[in-house]
């Protein structure tokens, strides 16, 4: 095996871009069927209009806490490997190296903090969330043994990012697939065979992570890998450390306030709909987070390009990737958009065979996803930003579609139809549109100001 996957500096940058995001969008498709594959699972508990139903419910309410854990590996990945793709192209590996070593020992951190507070709170956080008495009690058992997992998903999603960024993407594909298919053979076994239910759920999912993340550490640390994981390099360092947090905000908020959004969206939802309308939710969230696996694994693909020719100052390089990572995400949100539009029921029968909430979320997708054909070019732009390093931006955009528009939204809509669940659902494309139309502004001009930078002598 060559010691990297592809040249980042050379060659046609479509047909790079297709060979590195490929992987990465296998990747993220697989990654998400840790989860949703506990669904699909939990959603057949016998008697499926009791049992499951409420199960599923309450399983979705554990998708917030879910998503901060992921949120706190994307800090100090996206923050710290678009960073260690730039010194590569710099010509300073060992300032790479130094760079994965510190994030390594960030994630482990972080990953212990996690599991006390949620083995202390769990139960009331997910309260807060929108657990219901009816759903609580899976919601706990789901996240009492989750939890204890923290470790094997901070190094599993944050570490493979490196694997990534070095153009050894069918490397980190392997390390899904891995972890992805063992939860698909461990699942029927705990949840019915052993008659565990969420809890055999859980615990399948935890074994799957931790294979997962004995898998990458042992790339890290072999002699395949270009960037190695050094004993010297894991001790933090203030200076390394924090650029690396800087960058990884806007990633970090752009998925922890998914958390904060599902306890606006679920409140809401509950005390106008009720649990049905909290389980329709669930369906949403599971078909939104499936149908935008492949464009962040577009954005994953075409980073190290940026990244690495961005510090080589090659700026042809850089407009050319951006173009083609536009180009194919705006492609693919159209696509997703005319599917879910025609076919709602088809995306809402892969997560429930309640006939009652089956219908419900059909109807209700319609209009969550009413946006999601110009959603290629925010997460196109906003994506390159974080490539480019440019902290502050990211971070603003971030908070401006999920803090600044979609939350007050959810508050504000419902009053202005009679329909106030329609109000509630309605909140996401128009955050959606408001934010595409500032985010593409922005980018033109800081885009054009940062490529003008690179070309002076």
């Amino acid at each position: 095996m060559k010691r990297q996957d592809v040249d980042l500096g050379s060659g046609k940058v479509s047909k790079l871009l297709l060979s590195l995001a490929l992987p990465t969008i296998t990747s993220q498709i697989v990654n998400m069927l840790y989860n949703l594959v506990d669904r699909i699972y939990i959603g057949h508990m016998q008697p499926v209009d009791t049992v499951g139903k409420l199960a599923l419910t309450g399983v979705g309410v554990c998708l917030p806490i879910i998503v901060v854990i992921s949120a706190f590996a994307a800090l100090l990945a996206m923050g710290g490997a678009p960073r260690a793709s730039i010194q590569e192209g710099r010509g300073n590996p060992k300032e790479a190296e130094r760079i994965m070593g510190n994030c390594l020992t960030m994630l482990v951190a972080a990953s212990v903090v996690l599991t006390v507070v949620l083995q202390l709170f769990a139960r009331d956080l997910l309260l807060l969330f929108g657990a219901s008495e009816n759903t609580i009690d899976y919601a706990a058992a789901y996240m009492g043994i989750y939890s204890l997992g923290t470790v094997f998903v901070q190094v599993t999603l944050g570490m493979n990012a490196y694997i990534t960024a070095q153009g050894f993407t069918t490397i980190s594909m392997r390390t899904t697939l891995i972890g992805a298919g063992l939860n698909i053979v461990l699942d029927p076994i705990f949840i019915f065979g052993l008659d565990m239910g969420v809890r055999g759920a859980a615990l399948a999912t935890i074994l799957s992570q931790a294979v997962s993340a004995a898998w990458v550490l042992c790339f890290l640390t072999g002699g395949k890998t270009k960037w190695r994981l050094r004993r010297k390099n894991l001790r933090p360092q203030v200076t390394v450390v924090l650029p690396c947090l800087a960058l990884g905000l806007s990633p970090f908020i752009m998925q922890s306030t998914e958390s904060l959004i599902a306890v606006c969206f679920n409140s809401s939802l509950l005390k106008y709909g009720g649990d049905l309308a909290v389980g329709a939710m669930t369906v949403l969230t599971s078909i939104m987070q499936l149908a935008m696996m492949p464009l962040q694994g577009l954005t994953q693909g075409a980073q190290p390009i940026i990244s690495y020719n961005y510090g080589a100052q090659n700026s042809q390089r850089v407009r050319e990737a951006f173009r083609c990572l536009l180009l194919a995400c705006v492609t693919y949100s159209m696509t997703m958009w005319v599917l879910v539009q025609l076919m709602p029921q088809m995306f809402a029968g892969i997560f429930t065979p309640n006939a009652e909430l089956q219908a419900y979320a059909a109807w209700a997708l319609r209009i969550y996803m009413a946006a999601t054909g110009i959603f290629g070019v925010q997460i196109a732009c906003q994506q390159t930003f974080i490539a480019l390093g440019n902290a502050k931006t990211s971070l603003f955009l971030a908070v401006l579609r999920k803090i600044i528009l979609l939350i007050p939204l959810v508050y504000i809509l419902p009053h202005f139809f009679t329909n106030k669940v329609f109000g509630v659902f309605l909140a996401e494309p128009v955050a959606d549109v408001l934010a595409v139309c500032t985010t593409a502004c922005m980018f033109a001009f800081q885009f054009k100001k940062s490529m003008a930078a690179l070309e002076q002598p």
